[in-house]
Formats: structure tokens, C-alpha cells, sequence
């Protein structure tokens, strides 16, 4: 098992099975509303933790609970219940940046990270929150030299943590950029009382802006409307040179995204972690990887600041550019493990030979499969449509109550 850690977003439960059975060494995740998704993602509630951090401990998957908003004087006794709940519940380590909450956790003993809210962009900033924390996430501002002599620095200085081992360094890797880089947004704020430092940005800057004079006389077209608006980060490309540099965990963007996002993320940069190890990372596997991470949610790729650029490249359109979209059909009602069939009620739509399918559910996390054949009254048919409940053999566990998606190709209209 490799020493660098691939750390994956969680937002659902859906998510978490995602991540485990796609080789995530720890997963990180939110509960309420002290959190920076706290309203992008489903958030868990405390009476989650203790499941969560069990379901983690049993696939030897470490937990890292977000709390890294800035508190107010009224919430401290809130933000100290949701840290006593995670020392109750074992959870690996606490994400921070406030320093009240620092502080609790410390007391308490618990294993702190240092949320890149906190803008660490060199060794003296390491040096200083080293004495609370045991990982570092750097600011996402900073370039590959900068990380390296960090990392190095902190070997040279031997910067220990409160665990009494030599403080690790978090990178992001891949996901959703912010025109602010490491935080301190006010726009969403400004524009719709939403502060983004709360948790609750409604991403103003991912629209599409003309630029028009006060007496509405004068209107300047923009090359690129959406000039607030980066691409996602995706480093996979460069991978074994975050490696180099000392990067010890690599964290993937995402906790308000779906669970096949997930999936599909952690396992490309699972493997491509794997094949820096085996001498087998060669550019014809990123380029296979990169086009699986294409397939779910992003706004296309960047590679960052990490290879010296200055500004940020902005994505040409709104939303999601993958190259599949999933559509509902509908949901496992029964599931025969010594044969391998799942059956199928069809709600919606049609299920045919051939497609390209996704069954998600909480335990299941996200099972891909083409259908070879549809059973219908235990008669092979091409397709199966709206009411029916057909059969299909299936290779891996699924279960009652999972849902069932066709996951199909987009047309470009660009």
C-alpha cells in the first residue's frame, strides 16, 4: 500500500461506499452547517458520525470530519458538541481554521488538519501550526518549487506534529477551482447575503457577465463571458511530480458531487498513484484516465498554479461539461446472489441490450455495468420498457432499493 494517501469527498452514503471500493485511503465529509458545503452537499447529522466513523474503521479507511468555517462567539458551544461527538465516535481527525475550533480539538486530543482556508504558503507557517496540527493543506496558489522546498524544508527543520511524526502536506488534485483560490470570497455575500465563508456560496462568478455602462447606452462584449469561472483542476497528468515534490496526501474536490464522481475520480488517481510506484505511468494511461475523468461532472481541465501560472483559465460555458449524463429507469427489487440477477422495475423509460448502465445505492456505493440481456417473464426480450420488471445477470452485490441508471453518451452541440 502506497504511503501517499488518496483522500476522497463524501456527501452521501451513496458517496462513502464510492469511495471505499474505489480505494480511497481516507475519505473527508461535513455534518450541519459547520462546514464549507454546508449547502452544497447533503450533509450529514451527528447522529451520523458514529456509523460513518465505524464504516470507515471496518474498511481501515481513515475519517476526517470538516468543521473549518469561521465560528461566532453564539455557535461555540455548537462547534464544541459536533467536536465531542467526533472524539465519541473515534473519527480519525478534525479539518480546522478557526482557531476556536483548533483549540477544542486540541483539548479534547484530537488529531487536527489544517484547512487550506488558513492560506499556508510557506515554512514558517508550517513551522508555527505544526505545534497544533499533524497535516498541512497548503494554499492553491502555490507552484510545484514552492511545495517541493516546503516539503524538503520540513524534513531539513524535522517539523514534527502534536502525533510527534514530521507534519504531512495536503494537495489538492483534482475538482472545482475558486476565482478567490484558497477562500476569503466575499461576492456570493455581497450580491445575495450568502457568505461563501459559511459554507453557503451560491457562485455568483460561475455566471456569464457583459460589461454595460450605468445609462444602459454602452454594452462591451467579452471574448469570454465567463471570465470568473476557472476550470476544474485535474493533475493527473502530472501526478508523479506532486509525488516528487512530497506531497503526502492528494485531495479530490467534490463533496456536493455524485457518487459515480466520486467513484470514477478516486479510482483514476488510485491507479495512477499505483502506476508512478510500478515505473508504469507512461501518457497514453493519462490520457485514458483523463478521458474517464471527463465522463462525470466537470468544467473541463487545468492543470492550476502548480506549473507556474499566474491567472486562472476560464471554463467557455455554464455547468457541467462530461461527456455522459445518467437517467434514471429505476430501482433493484429483488436480488438473487447464488444466480447473479438483480430484478428490475422498470419506472421510467426503457432498459435495452447494450446500454451502458449505473446502480447506485447506500451500501452498494456505485456498481457499472453493460447489460448483455433483458429478462422478461423469464423470456429474453430487446428491451424492457416503462412497468415491467425485467432480470439481468449482474457481476458484483447489489440490493433491494438500489437505483438504477441508463449512463449514456452527450451529444456535442458545441
Amino acid at each position: 500500500m502506497s504511503a501517499v494517501e488518496i483522500m476522497s469527498p463524501v456527501g452521501s452514503y451513496e458517496a462513502l461506499s464510492a469511495a471505499i471500493s474505489a480505494g480511497a485511503g481516507s475519505v473527508y465529509f461535513g455534518v450541519g452547517s459547520m462546514n464549507m458545503r454546508s449547502r452544497s452537499a447533503a450533509n450529514f447529522t451527528l447522529g451520523d458520525l458514529e456509523n460513518i466513523a465505524g464504516i470507515c474503521a471496518h474498511n481501515n479507511v481513515k475519517s476526517y470530519l470538516t468543521v473549518n468555517t469561521i465560528i461566532y462567539n453564539d455557535e461555540i458551544a455548537q462547534m464544541q458538541e459536533v467536536l465531542e461527538a467526533a472524539k465519541k465516535c473515534n473519527v480519525t481527525a478534525v479539518i480546522a481554521s478557526d482557531m476556536a475550533v483548533i483549540s477544542h480539538a486540541r483539548r479534547l486530543g484530537l488529531e487536527i488538519h489544517l484547512s487550506t482556508q488558513c492560506n499556508v504558503t510557506n515554512i514558517e507557517a508550517v513551522d508555527y501550526y505544526s505545534q497544533f496540527a499533524d497535516v498541512i493543506v497548503l494554499g492553491r496558489e502555490c507552484n510545484l518549487r514552492q511545495v517541493a522546498d516546503i516539503c524538503s524544508a520540513i524534513k531539513e527543520r524535522n517539523i514534527t506534529g502534536p502525533g510527534g511524526e514530521l507534519v504531512k502536506i495536503e494537495m489538492f488534485v483534482h475538482g472545482a477551482l475558486c476565482m478567490a483560490v484558497s477562500g476569503k470570497c466575499y461576492i456570493s455575500l455581497d450580491n445575495f447575503n450568502y457568505p461563501a465563508n459559511r459554507g453557503a456560496c451560491l457562485q455568483p462568478c460561475r455566471r456569464a457577465y457583459k460589461v454595460q455602462d450605468a445609462d444602459n447606452e454602452i454594452e462591451l462584449l467579452v471574448d469570454n463571458k465567463y471570465i470568473m469561472s476557472p476550470k476544474d483542476l485535474c493533475t493527473i497528468g502530472f501526478l508523479d511530480k506532486m509525488v516528487k515534490a512530497g506531497v503526502s496526501v492528494l485531495k479530490i474536490e467534490g463533496r456536493g458531487r455524485s457518487p459515480e464522481y466520486v467513484k470514477i475520480v478516486t479510482q483514476c488517481y488510485r491507479d495512477a498513484l499505483q502506476a508512478i510506484e510500478d515505473n508504469t505511468f507512461s501518457k497514453e494511461m493519462v490520457s485514458e484516465w483523463t478521458e474517464r475523468l471527463r465522463s462525470v461532472y466537470n468544467r473541463d481541465f487545468w492543470d492550476g498554479y502548480y506549473l507556474g501560472r499566474k491567472m486562472g483559465e476560464w471554463t467557455e460555458r455554464y455547468g457541467s461539461q462530461a461527456t455522459r449524463v445518467k437517467q434514471h429507469v429505476g430501482k433493484i427489487t429483488n436480488y438473487f446472489s447464488n444466480a447473479g440477477v438483480a430484478e428490475i422495475h422498470i419506472e421510467t423509460g426503457s432498459l435495452s441490450t447494450g446500454d451502458n448502465i449505473l446502480i447506485i445505492g447506500p451500501t452498494t456505493g456505485v456498481y457499472e455495468d453493460t447489460v448483455n440481456e433483458v429478462r422478461v417473464d423469464d423470456k429474453s426480450v430487446e428491451t424492457a420498457v416503462k412497468g415491467d420488471f425485467c432480470s439481468m445477470k449482474v457481476a458484483g452485490l447489489v440490493r433491494r432499493g438500489d437505483k438504477v441508471y441508463k449512463w449514456t453518451e452527450v451529444a456535442d452541440e458545441f
